[in-house]
């Protein structure tokens, strides 16, 4: 078994017990971005929406319930079966987002909230190129990602700059503007700025994650 498979594996298994654990961990209503993205989106002739890391379904069902084409990517089987329940509109496939490359269609926009992050260096730039080559031409994407004002920066064992294992086998990588504008260098910026989104969950309790969002187009 290769790196990338063990911590492939590593992965699903991180996020099948978190579900387990703790089921809808998010609740049901769709991220601050999330309503953003949809007023962002609605300025642009889209029609069909990727969701890499959808989770339970909690922000497909914002864009299937408004009548887009809306696709989901989930690692977790066990979220997977949640999500086909939650929002039966929506097309789940159970796969990483680092394995889109059996996903045949292409989609006019990408919505994506707090996935990039959790990889290294190389797997967000492998992540990005595929996200890349799943988008018509003019297509859009929308990503959120922790920025390095989050109170969790800096700690745990540093792995990569700016990128610690802030749990056990998981990596979480804190984006400056200029970080995040590089990372999307082979798009063309629209907007770029911080979002402040409220969460309630697990032993943490209500808190507020301070993440950098960023709107680009192909």
């Amino acid at each position: 078994m290769n790196q990338f498979t063990t911590n492939l594996e590593m992965n699903k298994a991180y996020w099948d017990s978190r579900f387990s654990e703790e089921g809808k961990i998010w609740g049901e209503t769709p991220s601050k971005s999330a309503f953003y993205a949809l007023t962002l989106f609605r300025q642009y002739r889209i029609q069909k929406i990727l969701i890499p890391g959808s989770g339970y379904g909690r922000h497909t069902k914002l864009f299937s319930e408004n009548r887009y084409k809306t696709v989901g990517i989930e690692i977790s089987k066990i979220a997977f079966e949640m999500a086909k329940k939650f929002d039966p509109q929506t097309t789940f496939i159970n796969t990483s987002v680092l394995e889109m490359n059996n996903i045949e269609e292409n989609f006019d926009a990408i919505y994506c909230y707090n996935v990039l992050h959790l990889f290294l260096t190389n797997e967000r730039h492998n992540f990005l190129k595929k996200c890349y080559t799943k988008l018509n031409k003019n297509g859009l994407v929308f990503f959120t990602v922790f920025s390095e004002k989050e109170a969790s920066f800096g700690k745990g064992k540093e792995l990569e700059k700016n990128t610690f294992e802030s749990k056990p086998w998981r990596p979480t990588h804190y984006s400056s503007e200029d970080d995040l504008i590089k990372q999307f260098k082979d798009f063309n910026l629209i907007e770029t700025d911080i979002i402040k989104e409220p969460e309630n969950h697990g032993e943490i309790g209500p808190h507020n994650h301070i993440l950098r969002y960023i709107f680009a187009q192909k």
